[in-house]
């Protein structure tokens, strides 16, 4: 039996990982009763996403994530494996989770799901051979069988008893799996799950030769020994140095428009990043950031001490904008502070 997610296309990279972690609890709620796998849904084109001239469609979670690390949480397969496996594609059974019309009243708290009447208008249509098609990740060919709403109100699990009991189907897809909360947020299994998204490898080597060349920065010297299984990953608290460097993630553009009244300006967000380094007696601040071509130049002349990873064409073309993302990630979590 298969299940994937699938979430809003407004959804950013963070915020899809958040709902793999809500989906991966509800798996293991399967897992108790049946044999189920995950179907790991391409990556498309993000907000966030936005070089020019770069194909960014029907991404591989491989291409971000290892994914022997998921599967030492949960069984996960890719979606191109999935198609090789199920002998066409095709998806049996489709849930469209909404929120329920009459919305949330005060009072005692209750989760449930219901099938109901689609709230919003679908976003599939049938083609000549009654099969439903949609959007599915830029698989043209992907085809739906049956799609139907379900208004849901409460953690992942609530699912699973129409999962378990209400379908025969063989292949079932949750589209809008944001809508669906938590079971345990914070709890053993959350960072379990958590744990369990290691970055891919080959961006992690990318990120390690830059920290290496550019900001002194080696595991040994500061202490962040790293073990590819996490689940052999035993650190006490206190004893990873960090690189002697600043780790700075510096939000513009959308976050700007969002947060006008509480975002610095450029020249105050470097006054704040000096005082930094001083407190922290560091010469090298790194830092990652959206900020347009304007205004990394004028970064550049206020802040010398600044490092960037900046891709050739062709890293940019490999790694692509989410890959680029994680390497900035990398480098910016191996920083003193």
């Amino acid at each position: 039996l298969t299940l994937w997610p699938s979430t809003s296309c407004r959804r950013g990279f963070n915020l899809r990982r958040d709902v793999y972690i809500r989906i991966a609890s509800l798996l293991k709620t399967l897992l108790k009763s049946e044999n189920w796998v995950l179907v790991l849904p391409p990556w498309g084109r993000l907000y966030h996403w936005q070089s020019p001239d770069i194909p960014q469609v029907r991404i591989p979670w491989s291409e971000f994530f290892d994914l022997p690390s998921l599967n030492r949480n949960i069984p996960v397969i890719e979606y191109e494996q999935f198609l090789a496996e199920s002998g066409g594609p095709f998806i049996e059974q489709i849930y469209v989770l909404q929120g329920y019309a009459e919305g949330w009243k005060e009072g005692t708290w209750e989760e449930k799901i219901d099938e109901r009447p689609c709230i919003d208008q679908l976003m599939y249509s049938k083609d000549k051979h009654e099969y439903y098609r949609g959007w599915f990740w830029g698989y043209e060919e992907t085809r739906g069988l049956n799609v139907s709403c379900l208004s849901v109100q409460g953690s992942a699990s609530v699912v699973a008893p129409v999962l378990l009991k209400n379908t025969s189907a063989q292949s079932v897809m949750l589209d809008r799996a944001e809508n669906l909360l938590h079971d345990h947020y914070g709890g053993k299994d959350y960072w379990n799950t958590r744990r369990s998204m290691v970055f891919a490898k080959h961006l992690r080597v990318v990120g390690d030769k830059f920290r290496n060349k550019y900001l002194q920065s080696t595991d040994e010297a500061d202490r962040t020994h790293y073990k590819e299984d996490w689940t052999q990953m035993k650190v006490k608290m206190g004893t990873a140095l960090g690189g002697p460097y600043l780790g700075v993630h510096l939000r513009r553009k959308d976050f700007i428009w969002g947060h006008r009244e509480d975002v610095p300006s450029l020249q105050g967000a470097v006054k704040k990043i000096r005082s930094l380094l001083e407190m922290h007696k560091l010469e090298k601040v790194f830092v990652a950031t959206d900020a347009v071509e304007e205004e990394i130049e004028l970064l550049k002349k206020l802040l010398p001490e600044m490092v960037r990873f900046e891709p050739s064409w062709e890293e940019l073309e490999l790694y692509k904008d989410g890959g680029l993302a994680v390497i900035d990630q990398w480098i910016c979590a191996h920083a003193r502070c």
